[in-house]
């Protein structure tokens, strides 16, 4: 059976980075957990990741990016590029079916294994079935209302939750 995705979206303003990810996990046709945690802090709190994708893949990528955040002390972008390096090389990472949202105060970024490290334009990231509509919404609240970055991610959050049929209303939300 295909397993579906989630939503992550990660939001940063006003010197506040803020990151959710819904609670829900799909196997085929059915929900099979709604309450999953889907969000870490790293490197002793100042690192916020989320992943979509495989549950194991995502936990096994995480703990890889705190390898590589301890390595580099706590280089964000440095610990990402290694991470996609060796996610792209490895043969055994090179099956991890996951695409993992790593921020902190000052950079966000999508890391996939294609040796992807993006960071967006705007301080708005989001990934996962749910995360075009996500981050959609969080791009015009970013940009039309005084919202803080909590309520931007709260507000996008229950927009994607009522489109996506693999995002629910459970979220899981960190700040930095």
């Amino acid at each position: 059976m295909k397993s579906r995705s989630t939503t992550i979206l990660v939001v940063r303003k006003d010197g506040k980075t803020v990151i959710a990810g819904d609670g829900q996990i799909t196997l085929g046709h059915s929900v099979m957990k709604a309450t999953a945690n889907k969000i870490r802090k790293l490197h002793d709190g100042k690192v916020v990741v989320g992943f979509a994708g495989s549950a194991a893949d995502g936990l096994a990528l995480m703990e890889r990016l705190e390898e590589k955040l301890n390595k580099h002390r706590g280089n964000l972008l440095r610990a990402a590029v290694e991470l996609a390096k060796d996610w792209r090389t490895d043969r055994y990472l090179r099956r991890l079916e996951a695409v993992l949202i790593a921020a902190d105060k000052e950079k966000m970024f999508l890391i996939s294994g294609n040796g992807d490290v993006i960071e967006p334009d705007e301080p708005v990231l989001a990934t996962g079935s749910g995360g075009d509509f996500a981050r959609s919404a969080a791009l015009a609240l970013y940009r039309n209302t005084d919202l803080s970055a909590r309520e931007i991610v709260e507000k996008s959050m229950a927009i994607a939750s009522q489109i996506c049929i693999y995002t629910n209303e459970n979220w899981t939300i960190e700040e930095l």
